[in-house]
């Protein structure tokens, strides 16, 4: 069922009962068609405009945010925590991702329809199998997978050898424990560099290690058993390096069904031309010049088909987001690792290019009805390219005021790290704001990115300016 108007009771007595027009033949008509839209919905379990819960406070959750409030279906936008960004489409929740009692009460008193889940830790910690296991909260719809799904990012083991079963093309690998050091070792030395060291739990984004010689690995694997990310090192997993260009691909899923959102690259170091350390991300380009039909295809029939199969083939229902990290080795796809929510700065640049109600899609992957939907997707690139704070991937201040972002046209500010403080908007986190962009080509997307990225100012900022041009080149 697909309702295109913001059917609440005021718009209905507004449309059908104006001052100058009252109850002619053609507003009855209406009338009499609106409550069948309702009766029908309600049989059907199907709100025409719902609360929605957003968890989140990144870039991605305000580039989620922004699409969610477009949607007709909405009534009421909650996001928690948000940033100052999220604000100005929704209404902000002080309550933390993982405080899953806080969450639930705040549902039931709000009256909360859907749930969506924007960051992993709150699904590998099993946010949704705290709400199925709650007779209260059981019905709302929740768009992410319960906590055996979540697996999927939240082990690289697991998910290495998921791949293996299911026979879908990964590097080389063997996972080891701190008792295995010397095994770890003897495996480094059958693979040629540059080397690649995983821990197997999340570690923010910090996790994976790409070492261009064996003393350096060595070095690095012991200190990963030392604790160098907690208990997310207990367990590292060493695979071979594949070399080639890295994309990511994005689908919803119902557990059977799926829909192929679009893709993206994006850019890790921290450096112009890929150099320095790798961080949450600096920018992303989609769609993808080299991911045409045909290696589309064959992404997903040798990976996405595979892993929504195997997935219900293990008994994990699943329903949400799947982000195949894959790389193109010379024509075909691999994967490098999964995750089970959406991207970040990928969706900055993905959320713009799709024409579709979210919402409506959101329901349908909650509802086992994906089969019955269709996404639009804008032609257009879109590009961004993320503020960061001076020092950032390191350590850096906070609470620095942030101006120029009324001055912002063609474009789209997205904030990651922001606050309001005393009336104004401030830094709060090392990935501060992505600008995002549409255009014909790459290069006007990012021309617009570029020069709206430099009217916005505080103190410290850097940002690349030659994200997306190695992509011109091919």
């Amino acid at each position: 069922m697909k309702i295109r108007k913001n059917l609440t009771p005021d718009n209905i007595r507004r449309q059908s009962c104006c001052k100058k027009n009252i109850c002619s033949g053609r507003d009855s008509l209406y009338l009499y068609f609106l409550f069948d839209i309702f009766f029908v919905a309600s049989v059907l379990n199907i709100p025409i405009y719902m609360n929605i819960l957003l968890i989140g406070s990144g870039g991605r959750c305000h580039a989620l945010a922004w699409k969610i409030a477009r949607s007709p279906l909405l009534s009421k936008l909650y996001i928690a925590p948000g940033n100052a960004g999220t604000a100005s489409v929704g209404t902000n929740v002080a309550l933390k991702p993982n405080d899953f009692g806080g969450i639930a009460e705040f549902c039931l008193q709000t009256g909360i329809d859907m749930v969506v889940v924007g960051p992993e830790e709150p699904l590998v910690r099993g946010i949704r199998d705290y709400f199925a296991a709650n007779p209260a909260l059981r019905d709302i719809r929740f768009i992410g997978p319960f906590q055996a799904g979540a697996r999927l990012e939240g082990s690289k083991e697991f998910s290495k050898a998921f791949m293996v079963r299911h026979h879908i093309p990964t590097a080389r690998y063997r996972s080891f424990k701190a008792s295995e050091e010397a095994e770890a070792v003897g495996f480094l030395e059958t693979l040629q560099p540059p080397y690649v060291l995983k821990a197997d739990g999340l570690a923010a984004g910090k996790g994976v290690l790409i070492l261009s010689s064996r003393d350096e690995a060595v070095q690095e694997l012991h200190a990963m058993f030392a604790g160098k990310f907690g208990e997310a090192s207990a367990t590292v997993v060493i695979e071979e390096y594949l070399e080639g260009i890295e994309l990511s691909v994005f689908i919803l899923t119902d557990g059977t069904h799926y829909v192929l959102l679009p893709e993206a690259k994006d850019y890790k170091r921290i450096g112009e031309g890929d150099t320095g350390p790798n961080t949450g991300g600096m920018g992303a380009v989609s769609p993808v010049p080299f991911a045409d039909r045909t290696f589309m295809q064959k992404v997903e029939e040798r990976i996405i088909r595979p892993t929504v199969d195997g997935l219900r083939q293990e008994g994990i229902d699943y329903q949400g987001f799947i982000f195949f990290g894959l790389i193109n080795v010379k024509g075909d796809p691999m994967v490098i690792e999964y995750n089970v929510r959406m991207g970040d700065p990928e969706t900055e640049a993905v959320m713009p290019r799709i024409s579709s109600d979210i919402v409506e899609l959101f329901t349908a992957t909650a509802d086992r009805t994906l089969d019955r939907q269709q996404i639009a997707i804008s032609p257009q690139t879109a590009t961004t390219v993320m503020l960061v704070s001076g020092g950032y991937p390191g350590s850096y201040e906070k609470g620095k005021p942030i101006t120029g972002l009324d001055r912002v046209t063609d474009a789209i500010a997205f904030h990651a790290g922001t606050q309001w403080q005393d009336g104004q908007v401030v830094t709060a986190g090392g990935r501060v704001i992505s600008v995002s962009a549409m255009g014909g080509s790459i290069a006007e997307a990012l021309e617009k990115s570029n020069r709206n990225a430099a009217l916005i100012t505080f103190e410290g900022k850097y940002n690349r300016r030659d994200i997306g041009e190695d992509l011109q080149r091919l």
